[in-house]
């Protein structure tokens, strides 16, 4: 029956019936031309009491006025097609009752006119819905837009409104991506979330970066937390939107501060290198005429103490006792002499031009053979624990310095306990890679093994730190200490190409991590104890040496123990010295650095000359300037200055038996 009633043919009052919404068509002038049977339901009316009734029957006259507005818009200018943008507005059922309204409107031809074709809604349902979750927007401090499933933006905020620059007629029933036009995170899974609110199951996803789009179309970034909430209608997901643009600024700032602070600490170790360099030149630049003449003195020393020693057995007793006076006051002169050694020794290695014995070691070995003194040095008092790394690479290294290592952290961890404790010596494998080398300008990316030396003592303050690799800074008191252990450690270390760090903290312990290249080589097997034979069989011995002092006392240790002594302060004086001995020459013992030619280059000549001469090189340089005379190759024997006696007596016995 009411199919009839509807103009344009049968097929479209068929469409009409079907349509869930409430249809209601008009004329230009506002009267209705058709309902549906959902309008007459929706309205109170019979569909044939509303044909032909002015629209003012079901809107109020304002409402009627733009929604004819509107509807003449869409059937006037072909660019919005068919349709309308949404009007929200009060609509009036036949029993006088008020509801809340949506209407879609769209156009089309009837016999020969347009009519404006009106779709309602009662959203009463929505706006009930909506005045639930208002409260709970409402009372939120950021942003909230509440997305339906399939996207739309069904409810905001005052603050959305405000940050975006939309009123919320503007944003309802909008895709979110007008407000965030970047993909979007799907609304999170349900299973496992917990329970807020009452309202149903919600997870927040906080924090994520995106950009947002306000009305007058400036980006900028937001933060994002999403909450999903069940409703009677489906899921909605509830978004609070931050303003991240402080927050962006601040990173980008705390970003900054960090490069800075990063370029700072690079910056000072940096500086901290080039000025335990400059001490380190200034180490090595002294050593050559200090280790001279630290070889004469221990030398003389020794040669006094002989002479007084013969005349005790020769002398009454009132002489004896005055000779033994002496003889005790030379032994210190020998004993402040082997002090200064040993601090020129430390000062080389600190220097890195201390000259090297270099092996393949497993540094688990080295740890293992000293455990033991350590344990001497350190007391009962502290406990040593050692863990050694399994399958731990090797490295190539000085022995007796990687040895003076541990034994110079071992002093400083026991003065650092003096009421006890623990020192804990640890290796293991370890990878420099890019960032971590950029960060430490010293070593390159690559494969290392790590050295920890960690003890739970007094610690460290962050000036003592800065200052704890120079030579002779100590906190301890002057009997107590030179001042060398750290720097000995760090000159060992970089010239191992290596790397050494300290952490600590006043109260909590010092740690030491010492970094070394690994080597793909087996670790060299020590050699087996040899016999050397001490007895001289009257050899002629070539010495050649440009400082007077070291000349002679090298010559009168020679000839005192049964060697047949050529002298020569050059090059060319060792030629005429050759020239004018009848005999064969055994041994050239040469320094490496002298005025006019070099000790190789002498050692050549002196080859020439006698084929089939030994060498053995002195000097009292460090390593960086001997390995510049092309003297530092495998084979080579080597004595560094200062020696005593029994250093010469030996290296010139191994070098004629060799």
């Amino acid at each position: 029956m009411t199919t009839k009633r509807l103009p344009g043919g049968a097929r479209f009052a068929a469409f009409l019936e079907m349509v869930p919404d409430a249809i209601v068509g008009v004329d230009s002038e506002g009267a209705i031309v058709f309902v549906n049977p959902e309008a007459a339901r929706l309205f109170g009316y019979r569909c044939e009491v509303l044909t032909n009734q002015p629209l003012d029957l079901l809107v109020p006259r304002s409402s009627r006025t733009t929604l004819l507005r509107q509807g003449n818009i869409a059937v006037g200018d072909p660019r919005h097609g068919s349709r309308a943008a949404p009007i929200h507005l009060v609509a009036r059922r036949k029993d006088g009752s008020k509801f809340p309204g949506e209407v879609l409107l769209a156009s089309t031809r009837m016999a020969g006119r347009f009519i404006i074709v009106a779709a309602f809604r009662d959203v009463s349902a929505r706006k009930r819905e909506n005045a639930n979750f208002r409260g709970v927007l409402e009372g939120a401090d950021d942003a909230s837009v509440a997305v339906d499933r399939g996207g739309l933006i069904a409810l905001v905020n005052e603050e959305a409104e405000e940050l975006f620059g939309y009123t919320s007629g503007e944003l309802i029933d909008q895709p979110v991506d007008v407000l965030v036009p970047q993909p979007r995170p799907r609304p999170p899974a349900q299973k496992g979330s917990r329970r807020a609110h009452g309202k149903g199951d919600v997870q927040t996803d906080v924090g994520m970066p995106l950009e947002g789009r306000r009305k007058d179309g400036s980006e900028f970034p937001v933060e994002i937390s999403l909450s999903a909430i069940e409703t009677d209608k489906g899921p909605l997901v509830s978004a609070a939107i931050r303003d991240a643009s402080d927050r962006v600024e601040t990173r980008r700032e705390q970003g900054r501060a960090d490069v800075q602070r990063e370029r700072d600490v690079l910056e000072s170790r940096l500086h901290q290198s080039h000025r335990l360099e400059s001490l380190g030149q200034l180490a090595g630049g002294v050593a050559h005429d200090f280790n001279n003449l630290l070889a004469a003195i221990l030398n003389y020393v020794g040669f006094v103490s002989e002479e007084v020693a013969a005349e005790l057995e020769t002398r009454p007793a009132d002489a004896r006792v005055r000779l033994t006076a002496v003889l005790s006051d030379v032994a210190q002169i020998g004993a402040a002499a082997d002090r200064a050694a040993g601090l020129t020794h430390q000062l080389l290695a600190f220097a890195r031009r201390e000259v090297r014995n270099l092996e393949v070691l497993d540094i688990n070995d080295v740890v293992a053979d000293v455990e033991s003194l350590l344990r001497r040095t350190i007391g009962e008092h502290v406990e040593l624990i050692t863990r050694g790394a399994r399958d731990l690479k090797a490295v190539r290294a000085d022995r007796g310095q990687i040895e003076q290592i541990l034994l110079n952290l071992a002093v400083n961890a026991r003065d650092a306990m003096p009421n006890g404790g623990t020192l804990t010596v640890a290796t293991a494998n370890f990878t420099v890679n890019n960032e971590f080398a950029a960060r430490h300008p010293l070593v390159e990316a690559g494969s290392y093994v790590r050295l920890r030396v960690t003890d739970t003592g007094a610690g460290m303050d962050g000036e003592t730190l800065e200052r704890a690799f120079e030579p002779f800074f100590s906190t301890k008191p002057k009997d107590k200490g030179t001042g060398l252990g750290l720097a000995t450690v760090y000159g060992i270390v970089s010239q191992t190409a290596g790397m050494v760090e300290l952490s600590s903290d006043v109260g909590a312990g010092t740690s030491v991590t010492i970094l070394l290249p690994s080597v793909a080589a087996a670790v060299t097997e020590p050699d087996p104890p040899r016999q050397i034979n001490r007895h001289t069989a009257g050899e002629t011995v070539l010495v050649v040496e440009d400082e007077e002092l070291v000349l002679d006392v090298a010559s009168r240790i020679l000839t005192n123990n049964g060697y047949h002594v050529l002298r020569a302060r050059s090059g060319a004086e060792a030629l005429t010295a050759i020239v004018g001995h009848a005999g064969r020459v055994d041994l050239l013992v040469t320094e490496v650095v002298m005025p006019g030619s070099t000790g190789k280059e002498v050692a050549e000549t002196v080859s020439d000359a006698c084929p089939g001469i030994r060498v053995l090189f002195i000097s009292g340089y460090p390593e960086s300037v001997i390995a510049s005379q092309g003297v530092i190759d495998q084979g080579i024997r080597l004595l560094s200055k200062p020696f005593k006696a029994p250093d010469l007596l030996a290296h010139v016995r191994a070098s004629l038996d060799a």
